[in-house]
């Protein structure tokens, strides 16, 4: 069942502004929401315990780390039992290119996100591990040529 939490205007904003940078100091969200630090620590903290605000990131420039090639990679399943999904869960949990993974209708089971350092990277990753697991039939991939908007903070309403 989920739980959804009651948002007054000033957590609405705070929520913005958090998603934006979490590193936001309690003085900074203070005068963003006219508050005290204190008030908008508290606030900060209860959406922390409520778990609407899971936790905070640095954000990397995968340039920087020699990441050159993203691609998106559609997965489909041989056989659909609960042990072949969890198998093949388990493997994407091992690759650390594979930086977000999706169920999906449609024609294809997964939908994941990859970031390799050059097509000889993706080329492996995809005939040696994903193609090379016992359930994997097939496998869809396209290479981003650019992203022309960035992953944006989630719509709080």
């Amino acid at each position: 069942m989920l739980k959804f939490c009651m948002l007054d205007p000033t957590d609405i904003t705070l929520l913005s502004v958090l998603q934006k940078n979490g590193q936001t100091t309690a003085q900074e969200l203070g005068d963003i929401l006219n508050l005290s630090p204190s008030q908008a620590n508290r606030r900060r903290q209860r959406l922390e315990d409520s778990g609407l605000i899971q936790g905070y990131r640095a954000r990397l420039d995968p340039a920087k780390l020699g990441l050159q090639v993203q691609a998106f990679v559609q997965v489909q399943l041989a056989r659909h039992g609960k042990e072949q999904g969890q198998s093949f869960a388990r493997l994407l949990h091992t690759r650390p290119e594979v930086t977000s993974a999706w169920t999906m209708t449609g024609e294809a089971d997964y939908l994941l996100r990859v970031w390799c350092p050059d097509l000889i990277a993706l080329n492996a990753l995809i005939h040696e591990v994903l193609l090379a697991h016992p359930v994997v039939s097939r496998v869809h991939s396209q290479i981003v040529m650019d992203q022309t908007k960035q992953d944006a903070p989630l719509p709080v309403f």
